[in-house]
Protein backbone atom coordinates (compact mmCIF):
# COMPACT_ATOMS: atom_id res chain seq x y z
CA UNK A 1 0.00 0.00 0.00
CA UNK A 2 3.21 2.61 1.23
CA UNK A 3 4.63 1.34 -2.31
CA UNK A 4 1.53 2.62 -3.92
CA UNK A 5 1.28 6.30 -2.71
CA UNK A 6 4.75 6.50 -2.91
CA UNK A 7 4.62 5.87 -6.97
CA UNK A 8 1.07 8.16 -7.18
CA UNK A 9 3.33 11.45 -5.54
CA UNK A 10 5.69 10.62 -7.70
CA UNK A 11 3.88 10.87 -10.66
CA UNK A 12 2.05 13.88 -10.02
CA UNK A 13 5.01 15.51 -8.96
CA UNK A 14 6.41 15.10 -12.38
CA UNK A 15 3.32 15.76 -14.24
CA UNK A 16 3.39 18.56 -11.93
CA UNK A 17 6.73 19.75 -13.51
CA UNK A 18 6.02 19.11 -17.08
CA UNK A 19 3.06 21.44 -17.23
CA UNK A 20 5.20 24.26 -15.74
CA UNK A 21 7.95 23.66 -18.31
CA UNK A 22 5.54 23.72 -21.40
CA UNK A 23 4.01 26.65 -19.60
CA UNK A 24 6.93 28.68 -19.61
CA UNK A 25 8.16 27.65 -22.97
CA UNK A 26 4.46 28.21 -24.88
CA UNK A 27 4.74 32.03 -23.44
CA UNK A 28 7.83 32.65 -24.37
CA UNK A 29 8.33 30.99 -27.73
CA UNK A 30 7.69 34.15 -29.56
CA UNK A 31 10.17 36.26 -27.79
CA UNK A 32 13.44 36.95 -29.40
CA UNK A 33 16.65 36.28 -27.16
CA UNK A 34 18.98 39.29 -26.90
CA UNK A 35 22.38 38.79 -25.98
CA UNK A 36 23.85 40.62 -23.22
CA UNK A 37 26.10 43.55 -24.58
CA UNK A 38 29.79 42.81 -23.74
CA UNK A 39 31.82 45.73 -22.41
CA UNK A 40 35.55 45.97 -24.02
CA UNK A 41 38.14 48.56 -22.14
CA UNK A 42 40.16 50.01 -24.66
CA UNK A 43 43.31 51.16 -23.55
CA UNK A 44 44.29 54.88 -24.00
CA UNK A 45 46.19 56.44 -26.60
CA UNK A 46 49.83 56.53 -25.54
CA UNK A 47 50.88 60.55 -24.08
CA UNK A 48 53.95 61.22 -26.53
CA UNK A 49 57.03 63.09 -25.58
CA UNK A 50 59.92 63.23 -27.94
CA UNK A 51 58.41 59.82 -29.68
CA UNK A 52 58.70 58.28 -26.01
CA UNK A 53 55.52 56.90 -24.02
CA UNK A 54 55.59 59.16 -20.90
CA UNK A 55 54.46 56.67 -18.84
CA UNK A 56 56.89 53.51 -19.70
CA UNK A 57 59.69 56.01 -19.73
CA UNK A 58 61.72 58.19 -17.66
CA UNK A 59 62.83 61.57 -18.56
CA UNK A 60 65.68 63.05 -16.53
CA UNK A 61 66.61 66.58 -17.15
CA UNK A 62 70.50 67.86 -16.89
CA UNK A 63 71.51 71.56 -17.10
CA UNK A 64 74.84 72.22 -19.07
CA UNK A 65 77.40 74.02 -16.66
CA UNK A 66 80.21 76.48 -17.55
CA UNK A 67 83.16 75.27 -19.19
CA UNK A 68 81.60 71.42 -19.24
CA UNK A 69 82.51 69.39 -22.09
CA UNK A 70 80.05 66.98 -23.49
CA UNK A 71 82.13 63.96 -23.96
CA UNK A 72 82.59 64.00 -20.04
CA UNK A 73 78.66 64.17 -19.24
CA UNK A 74 77.92 61.26 -21.88
CA UNK A 75 80.85 59.18 -20.16
CA UNK A 76 79.00 60.25 -16.45
CA UNK A 77 76.04 58.50 -18.03
CA UNK A 78 77.91 55.23 -18.87
CA UNK A 79 78.07 55.86 -22.96
CA UNK A 80 81.09 54.48 -24.32
CA UNK A 81 84.06 56.53 -25.38
CA UNK A 82 84.00 55.23 -29.54
CA UNK A 83 79.80 55.38 -29.25
CA UNK A 84 80.68 59.68 -28.36
CA UNK A 85 83.02 59.37 -31.32
CA UNK A 86 80.62 57.74 -33.56
CA UNK A 87 77.39 60.71 -31.93
CA UNK A 88 80.01 63.32 -32.54
CA UNK A 89 80.47 62.44 -36.52
CA UNK A 90 76.96 61.82 -37.19
CA UNK A 91 76.05 65.15 -35.26
CA UNK A 92 78.30 67.20 -37.23
CA UNK A 93 75.78 67.56 -40.25
CA UNK A 94 72.68 68.29 -38.01
CA UNK A 95 73.75 69.89 -34.83
CA UNK A 96 77.16 69.35 -33.72
CA UNK A 97 77.75 68.64 -30.01
CA UNK A 98 80.01 71.90 -29.61
CA UNK A 99 77.18 73.74 -30.22
CA UNK A 100 75.36 72.34 -27.26
CA UNK A 101 75.27 76.00 -25.20
CA UNK A 102 76.15 76.12 -21.18
CA UNK A 103 73.22 77.31 -19.11
CA UNK A 104 70.80 74.99 -21.11
CA UNK A 105 68.73 71.72 -20.08
CA UNK A 106 69.49 68.22 -21.85
CA UNK A 107 66.96 65.98 -21.49
CA UNK A 108 68.28 61.96 -21.14
CA UNK A 109 65.22 59.42 -21.69
CA UNK A 110 65.97 55.91 -20.34
CA UNK A 111 63.31 52.66 -20.05
CA UNK A 112 63.61 53.18 -16.36
CA UNK A 113 65.36 55.13 -13.69
CA UNK A 114 68.10 52.74 -13.25
CA UNK A 115 68.42 51.72 -16.69
CA UNK A 116 70.93 53.67 -19.51
CA UNK A 117 70.16 56.30 -21.75
CA UNK A 118 67.81 55.84 -25.01
CA UNK A 119 68.50 59.19 -25.98
CA UNK A 120 68.73 62.92 -25.00
CA UNK A 121 67.47 66.12 -26.33
CA UNK A 122 68.49 69.07 -27.08
CA UNK A 123 66.10 72.08 -28.00
CA UNK A 124 68.25 74.40 -29.60
CA UNK A 125 65.00 77.00 -30.17
CA UNK A 126 61.32 76.58 -29.57
CA UNK A 127 60.17 75.09 -32.42
CA UNK A 128 62.68 72.42 -32.94
CA UNK A 129 64.83 70.01 -31.18
CA UNK A 130 67.28 67.24 -31.69
CA UNK A 131 67.89 64.21 -31.06
CA UNK A 132 70.74 62.25 -29.96
CA UNK A 133 70.20 58.28 -30.39
CA UNK A 134 73.04 56.31 -28.01
CA UNK A 135 71.15 53.29 -27.11
CA UNK A 136 71.77 49.99 -29.38
CA UNK A 137 71.76 51.90 -32.52
CA UNK A 138 73.71 55.81 -32.71
CA UNK A 139 71.90 58.49 -34.66
CA UNK A 140 71.37 62.53 -34.73
CA UNK A 141 67.89 63.51 -36.05
CA UNK A 142 66.37 66.97 -36.13
CA UNK A 143 62.32 67.28 -35.66
CA UNK A 144 60.06 70.56 -36.08
CA UNK A 145 57.58 70.93 -33.04
CA UNK A 146 54.11 71.37 -34.32
CA UNK A 147 53.12 74.92 -33.91
CA UNK A 148 50.10 77.20 -34.84
CA UNK A 149 50.09 80.57 -35.71
CA UNK A 150 47.50 82.71 -34.65
CA UNK A 151 46.79 87.16 -35.62
CA UNK A 152 46.04 88.96 -31.85
CA UNK A 153 45.48 92.05 -30.77
CA UNK A 154 45.97 94.18 -27.69
CA UNK A 155 45.73 97.57 -26.30
CA UNK A 156 46.49 99.29 -22.87
CA UNK A 157 46.75 103.03 -21.49
CA UNK A 158 50.56 104.26 -20.23
CA UNK A 159 50.94 105.37 -16.36
CA UNK A 160 54.22 105.34 -15.70
CA UNK A 161 56.15 104.02 -19.36
CA UNK A 162 55.46 102.08 -22.00
CA UNK A 163 57.06 98.80 -20.94
CA UNK A 164 54.90 98.57 -17.58
CA UNK A 165 52.24 99.43 -19.06
CA UNK A 166 52.81 96.46 -22.03
CA UNK A 167 54.04 94.09 -19.34
CA UNK A 168 50.88 94.93 -17.58
CA UNK A 169 48.98 93.38 -20.39
CA UNK A 170 51.15 89.86 -20.39
CA UNK A 171 52.70 90.93 -23.81
CA UNK A 172 56.39 89.41 -23.59
CA UNK A 173 59.82 91.76 -24.08
CA UNK A 174 60.00 90.77 -27.33
CA UNK A 175 57.09 92.16 -28.37
CA UNK A 176 57.81 95.73 -26.42
CA UNK A 177 61.10 95.37 -28.16
CA UNK A 178 59.50 95.13 -31.61
CA UNK A 179 56.70 97.77 -30.53
CA UNK A 180 59.68 100.23 -30.09
CA UNK A 181 60.48 99.27 -33.51
CA UNK A 182 56.92 99.64 -35.15
CA UNK A 183 56.83 103.57 -33.41
CA UNK A 184 60.42 104.22 -33.72
CA UNK A 185 59.69 107.75 -34.39
CA UNK A 186 57.89 107.83 -30.85
CA UNK A 187 59.77 109.05 -27.56
CA UNK A 188 58.82 106.86 -25.68
CA UNK A 189 61.48 108.46 -22.59
CA UNK A 190 58.55 111.08 -22.22
CA UNK A 191 55.62 109.21 -22.55
CA UNK A 192 52.70 110.55 -20.58
CA UNK A 193 50.29 108.99 -17.92
CA UNK A 194 47.05 108.67 -20.23
CA UNK A 195 48.46 107.79 -23.45
CA UNK A 196 47.26 104.81 -25.05
CA UNK A 197 48.09 102.24 -27.29
CA UNK A 198 47.00 99.57 -29.38
CA UNK A 199 48.66 97.37 -32.17
CA UNK A 200 47.78 93.72 -34.26
CA UNK A 201 50.75 91.05 -33.60
CA UNK A 202 51.43 87.17 -34.16
CA UNK A 203 51.74 84.99 -31.59
CA UNK A 204 52.71 81.24 -31.80
CA UNK A 205 51.17 78.32 -29.68
CA UNK A 206 52.76 74.94 -29.30
CA UNK A 207 50.06 72.31 -28.34
CA UNK A 208 47.35 74.73 -27.41
CA UNK A 209 49.95 76.89 -24.98
CA UNK A 210 51.32 80.52 -25.84
CA UNK A 211 54.83 80.10 -26.71
CA UNK A 212 56.26 83.31 -28.36
CA UNK A 213 55.26 86.58 -30.11
CA UNK A 214 56.47 87.22 -33.47
CA UNK A 215 56.36 90.74 -35.82
CA UNK A 216 53.70 93.27 -35.25
CA UNK A 217 51.64 93.97 -38.00
CA UNK A 218 50.17 97.40 -37.48
CA UNK A 219 50.43 99.33 -33.97
CA UNK A 220 49.46 103.35 -33.12
CA UNK A 221 50.12 105.52 -30.17
CA UNK A 222 48.07 108.45 -29.12
CA UNK A 223 49.36 111.05 -26.69
CA UNK A 224 47.02 113.41 -26.22
CA UNK A 225 46.33 115.05 -29.70
CA UNK A 226 48.92 113.59 -31.43
CA UNK A 227 48.73 109.83 -32.65
CA UNK A 228 51.52 107.89 -34.24
CA UNK A 229 51.29 105.32 -37.01
CA UNK A 230 53.59 102.32 -37.29
CA UNK A 231 52.96 99.60 -40.30
CA UNK A 232 54.88 96.65 -41.41
CA UNK A 233 55.19 96.42 -44.94
CA UNK A 234 57.60 94.16 -47.32
CA UNK A 235 58.06 93.81 -50.64
CA UNK A 236 61.01 93.25 -53.53
CA UNK A 237 61.95 96.31 -52.20
CA UNK A 238 61.20 97.58 -49.34
CA UNK A 239 60.84 95.87 -46.14
CA UNK A 240 60.32 97.25 -42.09
CA UNK A 241 57.81 99.19 -40.30
CA UNK A 242 56.79 102.88 -42.03
CA UNK A 243 54.44 105.68 -40.34
CA UNK A 244 51.02 106.52 -42.33
CA UNK A 245 52.82 108.73 -45.29
CA UNK A 246 54.76 105.79 -45.91
CA UNK A 247 57.74 107.26 -44.27
CA UNK A 248 60.44 104.71 -43.07
CA UNK A 249 59.49 104.72 -39.01
CA UNK A 250 63.71 103.67 -38.18
CA UNK A 251 65.34 106.18 -36.67
CA UNK A 252 68.97 107.27 -37.73
CA UNK A 253 69.99 106.39 -34.01
CA UNK A 254 67.74 104.52 -31.65
CA UNK A 255 66.59 106.32 -28.33
CA UNK A 256 68.93 104.62 -25.92
CA UNK A 257 71.06 102.06 -25.91
CA UNK A 258 68.66 99.85 -23.67
CA UNK A 259 65.88 98.07 -25.93
CA UNK A 260 63.19 97.82 -22.58
CA UNK A 261 63.14 97.43 -18.69
CA UNK A 262 65.00 100.70 -18.18
CA UNK A 263 64.33 104.48 -16.81
CA UNK A 264 66.80 107.34 -16.92
CA UNK A 265 68.31 107.89 -13.39
CA UNK A 266 70.55 110.85 -14.59
CA UNK A 267 69.98 113.20 -17.56
CA UNK A 268 72.48 115.55 -19.28
CA UNK A 269 73.39 117.92 -17.09
CA UNK A 270 76.50 120.63 -16.91
CA UNK A 271 76.59 121.14 -13.49
CA UNK A 272 75.29 118.04 -11.82
CA UNK A 273 76.64 117.01 -8.08
CA UNK A 274 78.32 113.77 -8.88
CA UNK A 275 77.12 111.34 -5.92
CA UNK A 276 80.25 109.72 -4.93
CA UNK A 277 83.27 112.38 -5.94
CA UNK A 278 80.63 114.89 -3.94
CA UNK A 279 81.41 118.10 -5.63
CA UNK A 280 79.90 119.37 -9.01
CA UNK A 281 81.45 117.86 -12.00
CA UNK A 282 79.49 118.22 -15.31
CA UNK A 283 77.63 115.27 -16.35
CA UNK A 284 77.91 114.90 -20.30
CA UNK A 285 75.50 111.91 -20.84
CA UNK A 286 72.73 110.23 -20.04
CA UNK A 287 72.34 107.14 -17.29
CA UNK A 288 70.20 104.32 -18.17
CA UNK A 289 69.51 102.14 -15.18
CA UNK A 290 68.75 98.46 -15.64
CA UNK A 291 69.37 95.02 -14.37
CA UNK A 292 72.71 94.07 -14.14
CA UNK A 293 73.32 91.58 -17.13
CA UNK A 294 71.18 93.46 -19.37
CA UNK A 295 72.33 94.04 -23.33
CA UNK A 296 73.65 97.25 -24.28
CA UNK A 297 73.24 98.18 -27.85
CA UNK A 298 74.89 99.87 -30.85
CA UNK A 299 72.37 102.56 -31.14
CA UNK A 300 73.74 103.16 -34.93
CA UNK A 301 76.04 100.96 -37.41
CA UNK A 302 79.49 101.87 -36.72
CA UNK A 303 82.79 100.82 -36.59
CA UNK A 304 84.13 100.16 -32.65
CA UNK A 305 87.27 102.20 -31.88
CA UNK A 306 88.19 101.60 -28.33
CA UNK A 307 87.41 98.88 -25.84
CA UNK A 308 88.97 99.88 -22.71
CA UNK A 309 88.96 99.99 -19.11
CA UNK A 310 89.78 103.23 -17.06
CA UNK A 311 88.98 104.15 -13.29
CA UNK A 312 86.40 106.43 -14.15
CA UNK A 313 84.08 105.13 -17.03
CA UNK A 314 84.67 101.03 -16.07
CA UNK A 315 84.36 99.03 -18.98
CA UNK A 316 83.87 100.85 -22.09
CA UNK A 317 83.21 101.01 -25.58
CA UNK A 318 83.08 103.86 -28.06
CA UNK A 319 81.63 103.83 -31.96
CA UNK A 320 82.64 106.10 -34.09
CA UNK A 321 79.32 106.20 -36.71
CA UNK A 322 80.63 109.07 -39.44
CA UNK A 323 82.61 112.21 -39.84
CA UNK A 324 80.10 113.82 -37.52
CA UNK A 325 78.83 111.81 -35.04
CA UNK A 326 80.66 109.21 -32.54
CA UNK A 327 79.12 107.16 -29.47
CA UNK A 328 80.10 106.21 -25.58
CA UNK A 329 79.06 103.37 -23.48
CA UNK A 330 80.50 103.32 -20.05
CA UNK A 331 80.48 100.93 -16.80
CA UNK A 332 80.14 97.31 -18.54
CA UNK A 333 80.30 94.56 -16.62
CA UNK A 334 81.20 92.50 -19.61
CA UNK A 335 82.00 93.26 -23.47
CA UNK A 336 80.11 91.16 -26.25
CA UNK A 337 81.78 88.48 -27.65
CA UNK A 338 84.09 89.26 -30.65
CA UNK A 339 83.22 93.18 -30.33
CA UNK A 340 86.89 94.58 -30.59
CA UNK A 341 88.56 97.81 -32.09
CA UNK A 342 87.81 97.63 -35.39
CA UNK A 343 84.98 95.84 -34.90
CA UNK A 344 81.61 96.63 -37.40
CA UNK A 345 78.53 97.03 -35.62
CA UNK A 346 74.65 97.41 -36.95
CA UNK A 347 72.38 99.34 -35.12
CA UNK A 348 70.71 97.30 -32.41
CA UNK A 349 73.29 94.74 -32.36
CA UNK A 350 74.87 93.53 -28.26
CA UNK A 351 78.11 95.43 -27.88
CA UNK A 352 78.06 94.64 -23.92
CA UNK A 353 76.11 94.46 -20.72
CA UNK A 354 75.24 96.50 -17.89
CA UNK A 355 77.20 96.34 -14.66
CA UNK A 356 78.63 99.10 -11.97
CA UNK A 357 82.46 99.27 -13.06
CA UNK A 358 84.31 102.31 -12.51
CA UNK A 359 82.86 105.19 -10.44
CA UNK A 360 79.34 104.21 -10.23
CA UNK A 361 76.90 103.70 -7.61
CA UNK A 362 74.61 101.23 -9.48
CA UNK A 363 74.02 98.69 -12.41
CA UNK A 364 72.95 101.63 -15.24
CA UNK A 365 74.90 102.62 -18.62
CA UNK A 366 76.46 106.22 -19.14
CA UNK A 367 75.25 106.63 -22.69
CA UNK A 368 77.73 109.85 -24.33
CA UNK A 369 77.43 111.63 -27.61
CA UNK A 370 79.76 113.17 -29.69
CA UNK A 371 78.86 115.49 -32.86
CA UNK A 372 82.03 117.26 -34.69
CA UNK A 373 83.87 116.27 -31.03
CA UNK A 374 81.85 117.80 -29.12
CA UNK A 375 79.46 116.26 -26.07
CA UNK A 376 75.84 116.99 -26.51
CA UNK A 377 72.59 115.70 -25.34
CA UNK A 378 71.49 113.28 -27.88
CA UNK A 379 67.65 113.13 -26.32
CA UNK A 380 67.55 117.27 -27.73
CA UNK A 381 68.97 116.72 -31.20
CA UNK A 382 67.19 116.33 -34.50
CA UNK A 383 68.47 113.81 -36.88
CA UNK A 384 67.73 113.95 -40.24
CA UNK A 385 65.25 111.34 -41.41
CA UNK A 386 65.45 108.59 -43.77
CA UNK A 387 64.30 108.81 -46.93
CA UNK A 388 61.10 107.95 -47.97
CA UNK A 389 59.57 105.37 -49.95
CA UNK A 390 59.95 106.49 -53.90
CA UNK A 391 56.27 107.69 -55.30
CA UNK A 392 55.60 105.40 -57.88
CA UNK A 393 55.76 102.63 -55.11
CA UNK A 394 53.28 104.97 -52.57
CA UNK A 395 50.08 103.07 -54.09
CA UNK A 396 50.82 99.65 -53.43
CA UNK A 397 51.77 100.81 -49.92
CA UNK A 398 48.67 102.39 -48.97
CA UNK A 399 46.35 99.93 -49.90
CA UNK A 400 48.14 97.63 -47.43
CA UNK A 401 47.96 100.29 -45.10
CA UNK A 402 44.02 100.97 -45.19
CA UNK A 403 43.30 97.32 -44.77
CA UNK A 404 45.24 97.51 -41.90
CA UNK A 405 43.81 100.80 -40.68
CA UNK A 406 40.27 98.98 -40.84
CA UNK A 407 41.52 96.21 -38.61
CA UNK A 408 43.32 98.47 -36.49
CA UNK A 409 39.76 100.47 -36.20
CA UNK A 410 38.14 97.07 -34.80
CA UNK A 411 40.29 97.03 -31.56
CA UNK A 412 39.28 99.34 -29.29
CA UNK A 413 41.30 101.45 -26.80
CA UNK A 414 42.09 100.42 -23.01
CA UNK A 415 40.45 103.21 -22.15
CA UNK A 416 36.90 103.74 -23.36
CA UNK A 417 36.63 107.46 -21.90
CA UNK A 418 38.71 108.77 -24.44
CA UNK A 419 37.69 109.64 -28.02
CA UNK A 420 39.71 108.36 -30.68
CA UNK A 421 40.53 110.78 -33.26
CA UNK A 422 42.10 108.28 -35.81
CA UNK A 423 41.03 107.85 -39.20
CA UNK A 424 38.23 106.44 -40.33
CA UNK A 425 37.11 103.27 -42.62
Amino acid sequence: MKKYLSNIFLFALLFIVGAGCFYFYSTNSNTEVVDEPISIEIPPAPTLQYGFDVNSHHFEDFRIKPNAFMGDILMSYGISFDSILELERKAEDVHSLRRIKAGKDITFIKKDECGGPLCFIYKPGLLSYIRYDIGDQVAVTKHEIPYETCVESASGVVNSSLWEAMKGQDLDNRLIDNMEDALSQVSFDYAQPGDQFKLIFERVYIEGKPAKTGKIYSAVYKSGDDIDYGFYFENDKYQGYYDYEGTPNKRTFLNAPIKFSYRISSGYNPNRFHPILKRRKAHLGTDYAADRGAPIIAVANGVVTKRSYTKGNGNYIKIKHDNVYQTQYLHMSRFAKGVVPGTRVKQGQTIGYVGSTGLATGPHVCFRFWKNGRQINHRRENFPPLDPMEKHDLPVFFNSRDELVKELNHVPFADPKIAYAGYAD
